[in-house]
């Protein structure tokens, strides 16, 4: 049953996510990995030392953070494999690291409280991205949320679904590893543009396949979503991707941008501080609440889609 495990996973995590009392309880493996990486930021980030040093213990950092995880799923994938069906519980543990039903839900919530008012959907916003909310227009907010979407389909379930293939267990809790440790650390600001460099990097590396495999699948998904361009879904990932000062994250937002007929990005402000960032696409871009949920329809044949490729992937593998 080992093949099946991924689609199983990715099948099980869209039905049920991770529940909340279970997170209140327990907590979740993201938050482990974050608090881990805030111990160590606070015993080894020393503002006095030099940025050869501070980039030093950002390496360190990083390693320590890949060799825990490494070591902890490594026992687990053991010990369940080791009893009568393991297997199931297996899939259960991978399931935490996707986050098919919580980005989709988070996303939904800001589409329905702009339905509401530009305020609530500020507010909805505002818990999903880094900008600042009273900036936003409900243009911006609109915006805001779709290439939220577009960029966590790559790195919050495709990424994810893609190691734990490559690697199985071990794969898909080293990859949410180098991600927690790039959306924490990983800032080319002040503060962290040394100490934070090598998590910046490895992050790079991880999702260089995982971006434009993303591309591949919203473009197909196109031929299965009403009002979607599969052409241009793909005509402007390979124009306007390299646009972006991420190698990675133009290829969902630029495919997300073609595939609906939106332009995305642009400039936006972060602490009162106005960055002028690219455009994605040449449509659209005054969008509202109903485009949300226009991109929101596009993420979900996105899945439907993946879900297929992960099942036909683990029969081959299976019957090989």
């Amino acid at each position: 049953m080992t093949p099946f495990i991924a689609p199983l996973a990715l099948l099980i995590e869209r039905w049920i996510g991770y529940p909340q009392r279970l997170t209140d309880l327990v907590g979740h493996p993201v938050i482990w990995m974050g608090r881990f990486i805030a111990f160590m930021e606070r015993g080894v980030d020393k503002r006095e030392r030099t940025p050869r040093q501070r980039r030093e213990a950002g390496i360190f950092t990083v390693a320590v953070l890949l060799l825990v995880t490494l070591a902890i799923a490594l026992v687990v994938q053991q010990l369940l494999r080791g009893i009568p069906f393991g297997w199931a519980l297996e899939i259960l543990v991978a399931t935490p690291f996707l986050a098919q039903k919580e980005l989709g839900r988070a996303v939904q919530a800001v589409a329905t409280a702009l339905g509401t008012s530009l305020d609530a959907g500020r507010e909805a916003v505002s818990h999903i991205v880094g900008r600042d909310p009273q900036a936003l227009d409900e243009a911006g907010v609109s915006r805001a949320a779709i290439e939220t979407l577009a960029e966590s389909t790559s790195d919050g379930v495709v990424a994810p679904w893609f190691w734990l293939v490559l690697l199985g267990l071990p794969g898909i809790a080293l990859y949410k590893a180098i991600n927690t440790a790039d959306s924490m650390i990983g800032h080319m600001n002040e503060r962290y543009r040394d100490y934070g460099w090598a998590a910046a990097k490895l992050d790079d590396v991880v999702n260089w396949i995982p971006a434009r495999l993303s591309a591949v699948l919203i473009t197909a998904a196109c031929f299965f979503t009403q009002h979607a361009s599969p052409g241009s879904a793909w005509a402007i990932a390979i124009s306007d991707a390299r646009k972006h000062a991420s190698p990675n994250s133009g290829w969902p937002e630029a495919s997300f941008a073609g595939a609906l007929g939106f332009r995305l990005g642009g400039p936006r402000s972060y602490d009162g501080e106005v960055v002028d960032l690219p455009s994605f696409g040449d449509g659209k871009s005054e969008l509202v609440d109903s485009d949300i949920l226009r991109a929101l329809v596009l993420y979900r044949s996105t899945l439907n889609v993946l879900l297929g490729v992960s099942a036909v992937l683990a029969l081959l593998i299976w019957a090989a």
